[in-house]
């Protein structure tokens, strides 16, 4: 089945010319190319298009969950009638096993699953195993290990109507895929037998069962039902169940494995020995002996991950199985941020393993737990074939790759021949192709080039932000008159700074001169944080502090404004990738400005002007040529999430006051019932926030009513 791309749009302004170019490059089989997009572009709708034109299974890989959710909401829109999968970190809390010598402190893990993103982690799997028009919106959680995608496709089950199939035998293989029975408390991963028919709800569906009836040795009737009410949905011919856990291994690996794993214990707690390590030897031998019992009798235990070498049969230092193995054809890579995210996968191979080494070290673990990590940067360049970064602000290593004669080129941890090295983007020189060169001439291989196309035309003919110079002395006295003419306006504006600090100190201090404002910074919470940007759009105050929060990511259409308090101040915070993309936050309304207040104009500095003044003229000449009045963006608030907490308490009020009225516990189950079902569809909707409230109001309400909790 091919891609789709359903939309009321078109390409518009540069989106043409670089899909066009993009497609390109990709047709010849180029390992590296890059989409230079500024803000508000609509680099979204011009990888859909690519996407469809190309036609490979496709893999999205965003820096954070929140911006992935929002990815996945975009191409779900796009592609309704082709799978679009979401798989990120599937804990709403993780501590992961630690040991700190120093103070003779072990740390267990400990974690709280999310149920709902673990069906949509399973439900990826699944697609990916059965379909070719797939697009998975994923985190850097998809490097890190996984089950083997043969033992997984082999431990499906397909069944079908007329199949000689005895009962027994079925339930069987659904125990094998690690399927609960529960008869009375039935939910996803589990089923029930009534006589001869079974239901079976798999743990990649929402609201959905599965009933399989028998007559004798014979698959009789299959159909899908309503989990709540039983009703059957439709009637189907087949149906093929997916294992009901991320990792799954046949009883004879299993079995193979364990005896592996007894095989190392015993060589290691005889190192151990033999080294004067008698504490460190007991521990392992009391560890592994506990776990071996544990698989034996029940089928996996705490921290069975770490036994991953042994269980998929991988020799010593091999890589992981990671989702990556799941895209069995050739398949396509977006990076999307690719300045932030190709970092965060080149550091999580080194900080899981210094932590490794620690406990295997200690005789927390055996040494094959090391091979229970994320891929290493060399290793996830050689799973992946072709790849898109996508950046307002591509690195030093976008830059240097999307040259055609790097094709093939894997990068390691010690090379910077290449200008991996990203502090060295100030010196590289490359060319960039924009709506001015036409898609004929666009040279996909030519030494020397680099494959990198300019998205700078927005689909709203708004110009990038205009960029201004202003002194050091008397920054805030110049930051508040120009804050007092962008509210009498009805804008908004953000302020960065350089410190946590500072930045409360500036909110007081601006609070005291009667304008409305806050600070949002890395010590609020994330709803806190949701909250206050809604609460900046719908002008319930004006001014927004921050430090580095304010740039990827962050769609205010309000703001017209930003000052970058101490922007001669050199570094992380005040590169030009930061400048860059700090100033983009204006670039969503028709009177963006961004002002700089410094006393020397930094090479950074410099690279924001150059950049914005090629831009703007580009835009420009664009506009008049066309006849294009640029617009702000406009876009709907959304719901204040503390009205609905607030309305949510009052609900539960009055159902509190029901259920003590009538002294039975009926009310409190129908209310409790009410409550998971809307917390369920909130966790569908990937408002992830509004569902953990909610939660913990279920929790709370079956206390109460003395149930179980």
């Amino acid at each position: 089945m091919s891609f789709k791309l359903v939309s009321d749009y078109m390409p518009k302004g540069d989106q043409g010319q670089a899909v066009e170019k993009l497609v390109k490059s990709l047709e010849a089989g180029n390992d590296h190319q890059t989409l230079m997009g500024v803000t508000g572009s609509g680099k979204t709708f011009t990888m859909a298009n690519v996407i469809e034109r190309i036609g490979k299974p496709t893999l999205i890989m965003s820096h954070n969950k929140t911006l992935a959710a929002q990815l996945y909401s975009e191409f779900k829109q796009f592609f309704p009638n082709n799978a679009v999968e979401y798989f990120v970190s599937y804990f709403d809390y993780f501590q992961p096993e630690a040991y700190i010598p120093r103070t003779d402190t072990y740390i267990e893990k400990d974690s709280s699953i999310n149920e709902e993103i673990e069906r949509l982690r399973l439900s990826t799997m699944g697609s990916l195993l059965t379909r070719k028009d797939v697009i998975v919106v994923a985190s850097v959680s998809c490097i890190y290990g996984l089950g083997s995608p043969d033992d997984y496709e082999g431990s499906m089950i397909p069944v079908w109507q007329g199949q000689e199939l005895e009962r027994d035998e079925f339930l069987a293989q659904l125990v094998a895929m690690m399927f609960e029975r529960n008869d009375i408390g039935f939910g996803r991963g589990k089923f029930r037998v009534r006589g001869d028919v079974v239901e079976v709800q798999p743990a990649y569906l929402d609201d959905t069962a599965i009933r399989v009836e028998f007559f004798g040795d014979e698959v009789d009737r299959i159909s899908s039902v309503d989990v709540l009410t039983g009703a059957v949905i439709e009637r189907i011919e087949k149906h093929t169940f997916f294992p009901a856990k991320q990792f799954v291994t046949s009883p004879d690996k299993m079995k193979k494995a364990m005896g592996m794993i007894r095989d190392e214990a015993k060589a290691r707690v005889a190192w151990f020995e033999d080294n004067g390590k008698l504490v460190e030897a007991q521990r392992l031998r009391m560890r592994t002996d506990y776990d071996l019992e544990m698989m034996e009798e029940m089928g996996f235990c705490q921290g069975i991950e770490n036994y991953s070498r042994h269980l998929t049969g991988r020799e010593p230092g091999a890589r992981p199985y990671t989702l990556l193995d799941f895209f069995r054809d050739d398949y396509l890579v977006v990076v999307d941020e690719s300045h932030v995210s190709l970092p965060q996968v080149r550091g999580m191979f080194e900080g899981d393993r210094s932590r490794k080494t620690v406990l295997v070290d200690h005789g927390f673990r055996l040494p094959s737990a090391m091979d229970n990590r994320p891929l290493k940067y060399a290793e996830y360049f050689k799973m992946t074939n072709q790849r898109v970064y996508v950046s307002a602000t591509p690195a030093a290593f976008e830059v240097v790759n999307s040259r055609p004669e790097n094709k093939g080129f894997i990068p390691t941890h010690g090379d910077k021949k290449k200008g991996i090295d990203a502090l060295r983007v100030r010196e590289l020189k490359f060319k960039v192709s924009g709506a001015d060169e036409d898609v004929e001439d666009f040279d996909v291989k030519q030494r020397g080039t680099s494959l990198i196309v300019e998205q700078v035309i927005r689909p709203t003919g708004l110009l990038d932000p205009e960029v201004s110079l202003r002194p050091l002395a008397g920054q805030i006295d110049d930051t508040i008159e120009l804050c007092r003419g962008r509210v009498e306006k009805g804008e908004r504006i953000l302020v960065t700074t350089l410190t946590k600090k500072t930045a409360e100190d500036l909110t007081e201090y601006l609070q005291g001169v009667d304008l409305k404002v806050r600070y949002i910074h890395a010590d609020v919470d994330a709803v806190e944080r949701v909250e206050i940007l809604r609460q900046l759009r719908a002008a319930e105050f004006d001014i927004l502090v921050g430090i580095n929060l304010l740039r990827e990511g962050l769609d205010l259409p309000e703001v017209s404004l930003v000052c970058v308090l101490d922007a001669d101040k050199e570094g992380f915070l005040r590169n030009d990738t930061s400048l860059i993309q700090t100033a983009g936050r204006a670039a969503r309304h028709i009177n963006g400005h961004c002002v700089l207040f410094c006393d020397t104009v930094t090479d950074s500095i410099q690279r924001l002007l150059d950049v914005t003044a090629h831009r703007r003229e580009r835009q420009r000449e664009h506009n008049e040529a066309n006849g294009i009045t640029p617009q702000s963006v406009k876009r709907a608030v959304q719901e204040s999430l503390h009205d609905y907490l607030k309305e949510s308490r009052e609900a539960e009020k009055i159902n509190s006051a029901l259920v003590a009225e009538d002294e039975t516990i009926y009310n409190a189950v129908e209310v409790i019932r009410e409550m998971e079902a809307e917390m369920q569809e909130a966790a569908t909707k990937l408002e992830f926030e509004k569902a953990a409230h909610l939660r913990d109001q279920v929790k709370q309400l079956k206390g109460r009513a003395g149930m179980k909790v």
